[in-house]
């Protein structure tokens, strides 16, 4: 064969394995659904959820009583508003007409009774439902009955809102459905709520009874909160990477890699807390609240609040936490830095400010660093506010603190100003199309590639110090890469292979390989790879900002 044809054999081998690959991500992207946009949860969702320390054993004498005690011990006008009724407050059989009743035992008043008992005390009333045809109390027969949602969508949708439910908890409890299944079936319980013009948040959980989906997408498409794990436990680590049940440590492994999908009206669940629960040391429960305020995590308390001890009072009463969390920019604590699983988070606040988290999961105590800069501050003069003593000091640019194990030091960081752009999408010059995550793939090595550009957190790249992150990953260059080499993301680590320099010409140049952020042989097809080359100046090395 002359070196013309098989030169001509190659360009139809890449043309239709560029083919295939766009095919192929076209076929693992399923069509978004219809996005949700209901108005509420503008801020992480705060309030009580009867399960994780009543299960079944509810009624509404306690849930009056747990009222009354958010109302007098102060919870409520620091933002615990929702009083979340769990499983089994339900008569196990719908009436003649379908329509679901409430256990007359339990709540002899009814559900609308319970609910304006709430709403007279400045609460709103949350409940719980599944998709399927069981609760996850009945599906394993701790309570009688089949009166799930299924088939009856409009009508349940319909009955809350009479009852003024301003919350569903709907939970997938069925160990069957793809993905894809899920988004359906979820999707058909969003309409039915917007269909009511009642404003009710809407937290789904599609790991319940069923593997792992959490993670895997961005739901706020469908959900104003998702369940990023499978269910917590009062315990700091019980070994699950997702599987039942998790322990703090385990929940903050899955959730800190999501930091991209959080904003108004859509945040991450990585469960309700128990604090306050026992299983754990003081230290531990520090950091639970801690990393969930900073995670921007909806804060559902799960403790018995008619008798809470001094210190778990002190923690779920932490006003400086929880006005981090209420930010109104609704932001994700995003990863600047992991070392040996000690990570540096840091959440934008509205104003300028920055929370930042110092999180030592290990056994040892240990001193952590990182700067203003790292977490996308300018200047040389910022005031740091221990969240937990309220101590102010100050400094030209270094955050550090001595984080004991197993414990989380929070500062809200003043002054300066904020480094910019802080994200956006990044547009190859030369196809037009934005650098993209495949498939929001969160995996360390995973390559990015260009595809056409949306609004996604796949897309979304914020510039923190010389780091490029999305969806709480680091733009890296593997360590002495050569041309060629791929461009991957990467837990943050600080390492100069993942700190890149903007240049001039619009060039992306990495700091320690001195080598450009390149789009392969400048093919300009969805799915195309983007490595490591030579900076040359070519259209396929330029990107925009936008």
């Amino acid at each position: 064969m002359t070196r013309q044809a098989l030169a001509r054999g190659w360009v139809v081998v890449f043309a239709v394995v560029a083919i295939v690959m766009a095919v192929g991500a076209a076929v693992l992207r399923p069509p978004p659904a219809q996005a949700l946009e209901n108005g509420v949860a503008r801020t992480p969702p705060m309030g009580w959820n009867t399960w994780n320390t009543f299960g079944c054993n509810i009624n509404e004498t306690l849930i009056k009583q747990t009222a009354d005690a958010l109302v007098s011990n102060g919870m409520r006008d620091l933002g615990y508003q929702y009083v979340v009724v769990d499983d089994c407050w339900f008569d196990p059989n719908r009436d003649s007409s379908g329509n679901l009743q409430a256990n007359a035992s339990r709540f002899p008043s009814g559900m609308r009774a319970l609910g304006d008992y709430l709403h007279a005390r400045g609460l709103k009333f949350g409940i719980y439902q599944v998709p399927g045809a069981r609760t996850c109390a009945q599906s394993v027969g701790t309570y009688p009955g089949s009166t799930g949602s299924r088939g009856h969508e409009v009508q349940d949708a319909n009955q809350f809102a009479a009852w003024g439910v301003d919350f569903l908890k709907y939970d997938w409890c069925d160990g069957s459905g793809t993905i894809n299944d899920q988004v359906a079936t979820f999707a058909k319980m969003r309409d039915a709520l917007r269909a009511t013009g009642r404003p009710i948040v809407f937290s789904i959980n599609s790991n319940s009874f069923h593997c792992c989906t959490g993670p895997q997408r961005n739901w706020g498409d469908v959900a104003n909160m998702w369940r990023t794990t499978e269910d917590i436990t009062n315990r700091w680590d019980t070994g699950n990477t997702n599987g039942y049940p998790m322990g703090v440590k385990n929940i903050i492994d899955i959730t800190v890699p999501l930091a991209g999908y959080a904003g108004p009206g859509g945040f991450t669940d990585p469960d309700m807390m128990v604090v306050g629960r026992g299983g754990m040391t003081d230290t531990e429960m520090r950091t639970h609240f801690a990393m969930w305020a900073v995670m921007a995590s909806p804060l559902i308390a799960g403790n018995d609040v008619r008798s809470m001890d001094s210190a778990t009072s002190t923690i779920l009463k932490n006003s400086r936490l929880i006005a981090i969390n209420q930010d109104t920019l609704g932001r994700q604590g995003a990863q600047v830095a992991n070392d040996g699983g000690r990570r540096v988070l840091a959440k934008p606040l509205a104003g300028g400010d920055v929370a930042v988290a110092l999180y030592n999961p290990g056994s040892s105590a240990a001193t952590m660093t990182t700067s203003a800069a790292a977490i996308g501050k300018s200047g040389s003069s910022f005031t740091l506010t221990d969240a937990w003593t309220g101590a102010v000091t100050t400094t030209s640019g270094a955050i550090s603190a001595s984080v004991p194990a197993h414990g989380t030091v929070v500062y809200r960081v003043s002054g300066g100003g904020t480094a910019t752009p802080s994200s956006g999408a990044l547009v190859s010059s030369s196809s037009g199309r934005c650098l993209d995550v495949p498939q929001s793939n969160t995996a360390n090595g995973t390559q990015p590639v260009i595809w056409d550009c949306g609004t996604a957190a796949n897309q979304r790249w914020t510039v923190s110090g010389q780091t490029l992150q999305a969806l709480g990953k680091c733009l890296d260059a593997p360590l002495n890469a050569g041309a060629g080499a791929k461009a991957q993301i990467w837990d943050c680590n600080g390492g100069a292979n993942q700190q890149w320099t903007f240049q001039a010409d619009g060039a992306i140049r990495n700091n320690q390989s001195g080598l450009c952020l390149d789009v392969d042989r400048n093919l300009t097809a969805n799915g195309t790879l983007v490595l490591l080359w030579t900076c040359n100046g070519a259209a396929n090395q330029k990107w925009t900002r936008r």
